[in-house]
């Protein structure tokens, strides 16, 4: 495989991401458990059999292994892991995978589907670099820059750590938001200088508008990032007191009933007592 070649691409995970990957990419099989949203396929095999490459695009880690586990994975065949999933899992997926001549490269996304439509993504991977030279074609397709940041799982590592930067900023700019409506301020105008000041984020960008008009329509759902706080949580060695405050609310967020909704709708734990 020397060059990006679409009709050799299938994707596993037809959601939003999943969707936007094919879009980019221009893969001709794609593979739900909504038999709605397949392309080309009607099992998994459909993929991995006609497929050299398949990008999968899953809500955790548990779930790549089931699908992993009925592949009918072929030697030669890489895998490019987009979910944003656990670290340790992840690498032995890897190492396991390669025993069966199979590639792994754990290439997780920072940006949303919306974003990666837009090729606006980073996209940061983990495994053999020899392999990501190879597929590096296929990312660039839908990612702005393509970064190699060490062995299988250091992907979902470098996920996580962004992750948490930009739940953290997400959150804090719902915060300001509510505080500058009880401070009786123009919201828009508040966004817009907030845009202006040092307190400036890139989340501003892409969540400030929804947060204000509360169109939670998603471009990532808020149940997921919980789930990425959850992993950050038991990732870690030491204390991380302002996620776990993060993921307080996300949980509250949750049982108002914004689990499917975009992400920006953290704000509703703020605004709700």
């Amino acid at each position: 495989m020397s060059e990006a070649n679409a009709s050799n691409v299938g994707i596993i995970g037809m959601g939003l991401m999943g969707s936007a990957v094919m879009t980019m990419t221009g893969a001709e099989r794609g593979w739900d458990v909504e038999a709605a949203r397949c392309v080309n396929a009607v099992t998994v095999g459909d993929v991995f059999e006609n497929c050299d490459v398949v990008f999968l695009c899953l809500p955790n880690s548990d779930i790549v292994r089931e699908v992993l586990r009925g592949a009918g994975l072929k030697a030669g065949q890489i895998v490019i892991d987009t979910t944003t999933g656990d670290p340790r899992e992840m690498a032995a997926l890897g190492a396991e995978l390669k025993e069966r001549g199979v590639e792994y490269l754990d290439a997780t996304v920072s940006g949303s589907s919306a974003q990666l439509l837009q090729k606006d993504v980073l996209v940061m991977v983990g495994g053999d670099v020899k392999v990501f030279e190879r597929c590096r074609g296929f990312m660039e397709k839908f990612a702005r820059e393509v970064v190699h940041v060490g062995p299988c799982g250091s992907g979902a590592k470098m996920k996580l750590v962004t992750n948490l930067v930009l739940g953290l900023n997400r959150a804090a700019l719902a915060e300001g938001i509510v505080f500058a409506q009880q401070m009786e301020l123009d919201l828009a105008l508040t966004l817009d200088v907030m845009r202006r000041s040092m307190a400036y984020s890139r989340i501003m960008d892409t969540k400030g508008v929804k947060m204000i008009t509360g169109d939670f329509e998603p471009q990532a759902k808020l149940s997921q990032h919980l789930k990425d706080v959850r992993l950050m949580l038991a990732a870690s060695e030491i204390p991380l007191p302002l996620s776990e405050t993060h993921r307080a609310l996300l949980e509250k967020a949750e049982a108002l009933g914004y689990g499917e909704a975009d992400n920006s709708a953290v704000i509703q734990a703020i605004l709700k007592p």
